[in-house]
């Protein structure tokens, strides 16, 4: 089920938001990733319209390459040159954000992967719900698991959290995020979808803190910001918007979007 479009309009006025899309051509799996065409359009762009057609606020793009850069601003959008040396997304939406908003007027940073071509404008929307409670420092959304099968996936990471009702718009804490299929016992599993709402100093926290134990181990750096006490609400939205990381995704990507176009 699509985010109800209220999530915008009710919290629109305690917040700032500003989307950073960070994205870089150096991937591993799918070299030039950003600039893989889908229909008539590279990737970057598709997810560029979606996160202004969610209409939160201003859409930077975080890139590493100028090459990236100049394909955003002929399309009429806003790119950040960021260190290539950066270790991770969210250093780079970090470095952005600094540079395109050094006085701070934005207090909410929505971090956007640029390899979420099929990503529903209203999601972004979601992912500030949990922001509602003061006390939480990071958003994020799940969405059910659909089998047994997406659930021994390790490629799809999973969230114990446990939700007070069946009213989709409660929030739920995230308690641990693993590749393994937690938490034991009968009831519902969680996809993790990694869209996140930063408050922003908590991201400013967040990028400064060093590598955690548990991150290192399960290879996801939200545990980071666990271990150092931090508060990451959930809120559920229907399905997964399909990520590329590798040839077939791509081929799956253009499947799916010539279909629905």
């Amino acid at each position: 089920m699509p985010a109800p479009a209220f999530f915008h309009k009710a919290f629109a006025f305690r917040m700032n938001p500003i989307v950073v899309i960070p994205a870089r051509m150096a991937s591993t799996r799918l070299p030039g990733k950003p600039l893989a065409m889908i229909g008539k359009l590279p990737m970057i762009l598709h997810v560029l319209a979606r996160a202004r057609a969610a209409d939160i606020g201003p859409v930077i793009v975080a890139v590493a390459e100028t090459e990236l850069a100049r394909v955003v601003e002929d399309a009429g959008g806003t790119a950040v040159l960021t260190d290539p040396a950066l270790p991770s997304g969210s250093d780079r939406v970090w470095q952005a954000v600094r540079a395109a908003d050094p006085a701070g007027r934005h207090d909410v940073v929505v971090n956007l992967q640029g390899d979420l071509p099929g990503v529903a404008p209203p999601t972004l929307a979601a992912s500030l719900l949990p922001l509602a409670d003061p006390a939480t420092d990071i958003g994020t959304l799940v969405c059910p698991v659909a089998d047994a099968g997406e659930a021994a996936r390790d490629s799809v990471v999973k969230v114990a959290c446990a939700f007070a009702d069946d009213d989709a718009r409660t929030v739920a804490r995230a308690l641990y995020f693993s590749r393994a299929a937690v938490p034991w016992g009968a009831g519902a599993l969680w996809h993790h979808v990694g869209i996140y709402a930063y408050r922003r100093a908590a991201l400013a926290r967040f990028v400064s803190l060093p590598e955690a134990a548990l991150e290192r181990r399960e290879r996801l750096e939200q545990l980071r910001a666990l271990e150092a006490g931090m508060t990451i609400g959930c809120c559920r939205i229907g399905t997964a918007p399909f990520g590329v990381d590798t040839p077939d995704d791509l081929d799956r990507a253009r499947r799916v979007m010539a279909e629905a176009a």
